[in-house]
């Protein structure tokens, strides 16, 4: 039996500003746990993972991500035990068209021509069974050569998808052929798709050998084909990461896998004996949904008898179809019939379901103000751990910091503040100017201004501290650092 070669590729670099303020720029929605106890990512991860048979040999996961995202992404992959990953850090964003490149052209480089099954982080299917299958057909279909999508069976009249048009006379056991992408449609024809049942919303994920991909990219793109892979000779290794060169990776024309080659291909009329490039569609019926905005999370969300769903400390009365979300507080709610409710430490989201799509205005009119909201959370996560600015207010501010065992911040220095440090679990290792010492719980030091420090963890249990910072000065830009084990400079 010949065993297809099968490279899974994660696209992890999206923003997810539409399901704000629980998804931030420093930490999108798919690095967060929406449902049970795994991220959006750690769930594309394992499923891509499941996809080995008899014929298919599964090897360890590409990431495509965000420079900034970088830890999470280890992190994350870490905590569920798989294989290490090759991570390809995009210095900024080009769309999907180049990700898939340079994850095609990894795939090549041990000499083998992988399939290559490219999934978004950010989805959820309910059925996991029924999407390995439908994967694993996929596989076997593209390792003919074909360029292999999966179509999501629809099962309402969604305006908010791209879809699919499935050639009406093909059997629809075996792999479709696709007639035609159209755009998102308005409720009208959107209700004439579902009733004509020949439609599939776009979910997004591509099944197809590197060499294919490469090819067709080659013949409807060769603007990005070529900028492509000057920016993937200029690339640079270090440990897990790959950094495509930045100038040659700017100059890369943004565009999707959609409108850089899957809308080309069914119209592709190039001669016969130019080639043309089959695509395919398997149905997928697994129960997904790419959580593109609340009014989708409360759709794959349990709920109760009045159609309300709700996470951590929610209080519902007299409401209907309403989901509240909370994650610092209790948040109690009267009244309320399809809205959406979104508390967090730092700010709280009321929004009318059917208007979901609509909270990016928001993040754009926190972005226009230079506030921080739209990209921080108030616990921020950090390579070493994460630190929680409790309270502030003229020159001070109170933070609570957790160090990961085995892990340490920059040594480093500040111009305009000094910091107090109080243990409050754990033992810390602290370099204060020439002195190391350890301090463990209820012990503290003193750090002051101008003072080279450095805060580590020689434990085997997280430590926790609060800092307490007085100054002039407390911005996170007061730093300046003279090592750092993670090979940051600002």
């Amino acid at each position: 039996m010949t065993t297809i070669p099968v490279q899974p590729v994660i696209m992890a670099g999206g923003s997810g500003t539409r399901l704000w303020p629980l998804s931030r720029a420093q930490h999108p929605k798919q690095f967060l746990v929406l449902q049970g106890k795994r991220s959006l990512f750690q769930q594309a991860a394992l499923r891509l993972a499941s996809l080995g048979a008899a014929d298919i040999e599964v090897a360890a996961p590409c990431i495509v991500g965000n420079e900034d995202h970088r830890f999470l992404v280890l992190d994350q992959l870490r905590e569920l035990r798989l294989p290490p990953a090759t991570v390809l850090l995009e210095p900024m964003g080009r769309n999907t068209a180049p990700a898939m490149t340079l994850a095609a052209l990894h795939a090549r480089g041990g000499g083998l021509d992988p399939v290559l099954v490219v999934s978004p982080a950010d989805q959820t299917v309910t059925d996991e069974a029924a999407f390995t299958a439908a994967l694993q057909r996929a596989v076997r279909v593209a390792a003919g050569g074909a360029i292999v999508i999966l179509g999501v069976t629809p099962d309402r009249p969604e305006t908010g998808f791209g879809y699919i048009r499935a050639s009406a006379g093909d059997d629809p056991g075996a792999a479709l052929r696709v007639a035609e992408f159209v755009e998102k449609p308005d409720l009208e024809t959107a209700q004439r798709y579902l009733a004509q049942g020949h439609y599939y919303w776009n979910s997004g994920m591509f099944v197809v050998r590197a060499s294919v991909w490469l090819a067709a990219l080659e013949r409807f793109r060769p603007d990005i084909a070529a900028a492509s892979n000057k920016a993937w000779a200029a690339k640079t290794l270090d440990a897990s990461f790959i950094r495509p060169g930045r100038d040659e990776f700017a100059a890369i024309p943004a565009e999707s896998v959609d409108y850089s080659v899957m809308e080309q291909c069914p119209a592709d009329t190039a001669a016969p004996d130019a080639g043309r490039f089959d695509i395919r569609m398997v149905p997928l019926a697994a129960g997904w949904s790419d959580l593109g905005a609340w009014d989708a999370v409360w759709q794959v969300s349990a709920k109760d008898t009045d159609g309300n769903a709700s996470v951590g400390d929610a209080l519902l009365a007299d409401s209907r179809n309403t989901l509240v979300h909370a994650t610092s507080r209790l948040v109690g709610v009267v009244g309320l019939d399809d809205v959406v409710v979104v508390e967090t430490a730092d700010a709280v989201l009321v929004v009318d379901r059917s208007r979901s799509q609509d909270v990016k205005a928001i993040v754009g009119q926190l972005h226009s103000a230079g506030r921080s909201e739209h990209t921080l959370h108030r616990q921020v996560h950090r390579p070493w751990g994460w630190y929680d600015s409790i309270d502030s207010g003229a020159r001070f501010q109170v933070k609570r910091i957790m160090v990961k065992p085995g892990a340490s911040l920059s040594l480093q220095m500040h111009h305009h503040r000094a910091e107090h440090w109080i243990v409050v679990s754990g033992t810390a290792e602290v370099t204060n100017g020439d002195q190391v010492i350890l301090l463990t719980e209820n012990q503290s030091t003193y750090i002051p201004l101008g003072t080279t420090h450095r805060l580590a963890n020689p434990g085997k249990v997280p430590l926790e501290i609060i800092e307490v910072q007085s100054g002039s000065y407390l911005g996170e830009d007061d730093i300046v650092r003279f090592e750092d084990t993670y090979g940051r400079t600002t």
